[in-house]
């Protein structure tokens, strides 16, 4: 039984060397792009539909609000000068 402990002591005290630290890296790295699930064409066209809308509408909305203060910037304007 103690020869069990002192050989675990012995294994966790062994450093592990560079090389085998950046090959342990590189293969938790390639199991977890397997674990990716990717999506299909028809999701991916049809979020980006979504984005693209999402930002006409914000555009339109940002465009509408500097014109109506830029209107009203120039009514100020145009009072103060008379």
């Amino acid at each position: 039984m103690a020869e069990k402990k002192a050989s675990k002591t012995k294994a966790k005290n062994k450093k592990k060397s560079v090389f085998s630290k950046i090959i342990s890296f590189f293969r938790a790295c390639i199991g977890e792009c397997k674990k990716i699930s990717w999506t299909t064409w028809q999701q991916t066209t049809k979020n980006f539909g979504i984005v693209l809308l999402v930002i006409v509408v914000c555009g339109l909305i940002i465009y509408g609000i500097d014109r109506g203060l830029y209107a009203l910037l120039d009514l100020v304007m145009q009072t103060a000068n008379n």
